[in-house]
């Protein structure tokens, strides 16, 4: 059965104006027919049997009310009303009638009377059953071979068997979370009524409802993983068998036991963190105030603010002398160079434009008379292309020396080359030719 629309459920509720408005005497009444049916084994009650019953309880609850027959006629009419009551004779009204309990009314009640909180052994129990009855849905999937045997042999035990199961685990699950509420309640009653005698009692509670989260975290974490993977193998067989209907089964059934895995590990940290609140509260407070005398004296006083207000009041200090002057350091941004595509393609260069001719640039130039680095570098950048200035002035310079003997100053001077460069100007002696 695929799920139904929230949007639908909500409008169909809400265009039918359904509620549920139960007093105290009604559920009463309600479970008296429950423990009457469950002990003389009734599946159905007289409307004569409705009144007295109704009789008995309002003697208990409401003892001394008046018209307690006419009270029962009203109270189960209004059980119908709100379908808690069922009329199943059929005759109408032409004699007295009679009655059932409502799938409703026995779950309203089963809230109230059922004790089903989680624990070990019946979550033991409820995992080892499904486990049997999924590696038997599991060897049915094997053996189909029609889209028969996948209905009767895996897709109604998984509805109908697993369902159940799943949903008992769910339903304790939900009685372990209303145990843990009423064990939050009652460590706060304790805390609050004498918590210094009360601290062994919550320590005690503390300890054994998260050592009893742990050990059913523990079972579900080891068993979920188990039922995924058996479930796993039963989709698998029934995609390959091409039954959708039969792995929407299966799908819906490992959400549902994703859904028990994510309570117990959602179970296990929330009461970790409480656990871990109610321990510092008590270290913190409670024994270090055992007689309440700061709390109350601190309650007293927030109480009585507007008599007698108080204050923090705080010494204006003086800043600190300092000696010497303070210093702003200025901050240098870092050396950077701009990014250059590395992996530049090769370019064309003519003939008479390399660096091989820098030498007998050189030569020439101090054949023609220059005396130092300067006038050399001008005559042999004229001849050489602009983007090669840089690199043919290193070349220059160290053909110079080591060709001829130069001289230079302590501190030698800077010429400009070519309005382009600068450079630290030496002279040459070329008398005698090259070295």
């Amino acid at each position: 059965m695929p799920p139904a629309d929230p949007n639908r459920v909500i409008a169909a509720l809400a265009r039918d104006r359904v509620s549920i408005d139960l007093k105290t005497v009604d559920l009463c009444f309600l479970a008296a027919l429950t423990l009457r049916a469950d002990r003389q084994a009734l599946a159905s009650f007289e409307e004569e049997s409705l009144v007295d019953l109704f009789e008995q309880v309002c003697d208990v609850v409401e003892p001394g009310a008046e018209n307690p027959r006419k009270r029962a006629t009203h109270a189960i009419q209004r059980l119908r009303d709100q379908r808690m009551l069922a009329r199943v004779d059929g005759a109408g009204l032409v004699h007295a009638g009679e009655y059932t309990l409502t799938r409703l009314a026995a779950a309203v009640i089963e809230y109230f009377l059922a004790d089903e909180s989680l624990t070990r052994e019946s979550l033991s129990l409820l995992t080892g059953t499904l486990r049997s009855q999924l590696a038997e849905i599991l060897a049915a999937a094997k053996k189909a071979d029609s889209a028969d045997d996948f209905r009767s042999g895996v897709a109604g035990p998984l509805r109908v068997t697993v369902g159940d199961l799943v949903a008992g685990i769910e339903r304790r699950q939900r009685g372990l979370d209303a145990q843990q509420e009423e064990v939050r309640e009652e460590l706060a009653r304790m805390l609050q009524a004498d918590w210094f005698r009360a601290v062994d009692r919550c320590q005690q509670l503390l300890e054994t409802t998260a050592r009893t989260l742990g050990e059913l975290n523990e079972i579900l974490m080891r068993d979920t993983h188990h039922f995924v993977a058996l479930l796993l193998e039963v989709q698998a067989l029934a995609a390959d068998a091409g039954n959708d209907d039969v792995e929407a089964a299966t799908q819906r059934v490992i959400e549902h036991v994703d859904r028990i895995a994510a309570w117990g590990a959602a179970r296990q940290r929330v009461w970790s963190d409480y656990y871990q609140y109610v321990h510092r509260f008590i270290q913190d407070v409670v024994r270090l105030d055992p007689g309440r005398a700061l709390s109350q004296m601190l309650r007293d006083q927030i109480v009585g603010w507007k008599d007698r207000p108080f204050r923090l009041v705080l010494a204006r200090a003086p800043s600190i002398r300092l000696l010497r002057p303070l210093l702003v350091g200025v901050e240098r941004p870092p050396v950077t160079r701009p990014r250059s595509d590395r992996e530049s393609l090769p370019a064309e260069v003519a003939a008479g434009e390399t660096l091989g001719e820098v030498p007998d640039l050189v030569r020439a130039a101090v054949s023609e008379g220059a005396t130092d680095l300067a006038t050399v570098a001008s005559r042999v950048l004229a001849a050489i292309p602009p983007e090669l200035h840089y690199i043919a002035t290193g070349h220059t310079t160290e053909i110079l020396a080591r060709l001829w003997p130069t001289h230079g100053d302590l501190e030698r001077p800077w010429r400009t080359v070519l309005d382009r460069l600068e450079i630290e100007n030496w002279t040459v002696s070329p008398k005698g030719g090259p070295a």
